[in-house]
């Protein structure tokens, strides 16, 4: 299969020299998928111009009505979501169970969106000071306008939809560009919208390579979200910087795991080896290295590589993973797995030998040291590091060395110790006694550190991504002290001096 499997795209010119159609392959067969147009400048500004019109009245249709119609949306989905499965699997090669639970995850999430946008976003009031009782204060949350989502070939319904759902449940109209590879799923997803408000598009699906992208940054939206690798996430975040438009940044790369000595080893093997060779280990919520205390090492590399070996990838319904749905980065595999072993590290489960596109066999790597690539690049593949620590001291420090600040799982039976050195680590998220499952849970926020994630996905902190935050004070009667006014009364102001040093001196 490897040696006859085509490119996942391929571009075909028209009359000018520039590409016109993509053509997208199936990574498992080469068979082709489909045949979808390339958007250019002009078709992105007419695109922007329809939402900006569908906004106008979304924006203004109130939470009610909003929730309403997501709701009809998701349902719609929901009963035909084995269109969507299928679609997906002809797409990125997963197999079936994964496919199913990618759909039901975002399923879930544009539930929790349309449900909770209200309460998250809605006007409440505030509380004033003694000074201020004569004012009442509130705020609440208003929609930015027009948002651009640049979807990832990874997952290519669950993380779109975690911009798309939280983005129109606060009222905004939204552009999705889906990745090249991904196209079919944008458009049925934008597709089974029409059906719920046909002549509304609040949502739209454009496709396209790098110039569709690099025309949405241009077209005046009024937020962009990206999710991808982090040389991308640069070029996005270079070409709205010209438009000064904000961007939401989630960049691909994976995790760390840290297994203490008490940890329950079954359990942490377990969740280590399903969150890095889960997806052909193309999940940016996986485990790409796990930190094991010194003393229980041996014996929890020796449960890892038991259950890696009991891996295979294929295209059947009894595959552990399907194919690395961006063909290239198999290479990028390959050279990650021999600069380690260059460097010294030890494979205990597969090697080079392991890389057959378009599959990678599971690997294990042991003792690699921390300057490799294998470490400090972006991890997508089928790769689980497994290092000797001292204590959670040592894992802490590496764990922050390396940056990647996404998500970190710590096994251990002290719960109050750990959250001691939750805060201490330079990541997003932090789970315990479990590595992937908080991508489950919608109402908790998630967002990398640093250059791996800039602002947030799910949750009211989601939601609020994608709003503009709008204060109101208003005088309820005239002012008590009547500070507020070049004609003080010198007793009052006499009166206010002493009370603030009453209550702060």
């Amino acid at each position: 299969m490897a040696d006859t499997a085509q490119p996942e795209v391929a571009a075909r010119s028209g009359g000018s020299g520039r590409p016109s159609v993509l053509t997208s392959y199936d990574p498992r067969t080469g068979e082709i998928v489909g045949n979808y147009s390339i958007a250019g400048p002009g078709e992105l500004e007419r695109a922007v111009a329809d939402a900006r019109s569908a906004e106008t009245w979304w924006s203004t249709a109130g939470f009610g009505t909003r929730k309403r119609l997501l709701l009809e949306w998701k349902r719609v989905i929901a009963r035909r979501s084995a269109q969507l499965v299928d679609i997906l699997r002809e797409e990125t090669g997963k197999p079936e169970a994964d496919a199913a639970i990618e759909v039901m995850l975002a399923v879930e999430n544009l539930d929790w969106a349309a449900r909770n946008a209200s309460r998250a976003l809605g006007r409440r009031s505030l509380a004033s000071n003694w000074l201020t009782r004569n004012q009442r204060a509130s705020v609440g949350y208003l929609p930015l306008g027009v948002v651009g989502v640049l979807g990832p070939w990874q997952n290519p319904v669950f993380t779109p939809m975690g911009s798309i759902a939280y983005a129109m449940a606060a009222g905004n109209a939204v552009v999705f560009k889906p990745h090249e590879l991904t196209s079919g799923t944008g458009l049925w997803l934008a597709a089974t919208w029409r059906e719920v408000a046909p002549d509304k598009p609040v949502l739209q699906a454009v496709t396209g390579d790098d110039s569709t992208t690099a025309a949405l940054c241009r077209a005046g939206v009024d937020k962009i979200a990206y999710a991808g690798p982090e040389a991308q996430g640069r070029e996005v975040i270079s070409l709205c910087a010209q438009t000064m438009t904000p961007v939401v940044v989630e960049n691909s790369g994976k995790g760390a795991m840290i297994v203490h000595v008490d940890a329950k080893l079954e359990d942490a093997a377990d969740a280590a080896v399903f969150g890095a060779m889960a997806n052909a280990g193309q999940n940016a919520t996986g485990v790409h290295r796990a930190y094991v205390a010194a003393s229980v090492y041996d014996q929890f590399l020796d449960l890892v590589v038991d259950r890696a070996h009991a891996l295979r990838p294929g295209a059947d319904r009894r595959a552990s993973y399907g194919p690395m749905i961006l063909e290239s980065q198999a290479e990028v595999v390959r050279k990650q797995v021999r600069d380690a072993l260059a460097r010294g590290g030890r494979a205990v489960v597969g090697g080079l030998d392991s890389i057959r596109e378009p599959y990678v066999e599971p690997i294990v790597l042991a003792d690699v040291p921390e300057e490799s690539i294998a470490i400090t690049e972006e991890g997508i593949g089928p790769i689980l590091i497994v290092n000797k620590v001292r204590d959670l001291d040592d894992a802490v420090s590496r764990i922050n060395d390396a940056g990647q600040g996404i998500a970190v799982s710590v096994f251990t039976r002290d719960i109050a110790e750990v959250e001691i050195y939750a805060e201490r680590l330079r990541a997003g998220v932090v789970t315990v006694n479990t590595a992937t499952t908080y991508a489950s849970i919608p109402a908790l926020p998630f967002g990398g550190v640093g250059e791996y994630g800039q602002g947030h996905s799910h949750g009211d902190l989601g939601l609020r991504e994608f709003s503009r935050t709008l204060s109101i004070a208003r005088n309820r009667y005239g002012e008590q002290l009547g500070l507020s006014s070049f004609h003080r009364n010198a007793r009052r102001l006499r009166m206010a001096r002493t009370i603030f040093r009453f209550r702060h001196g």
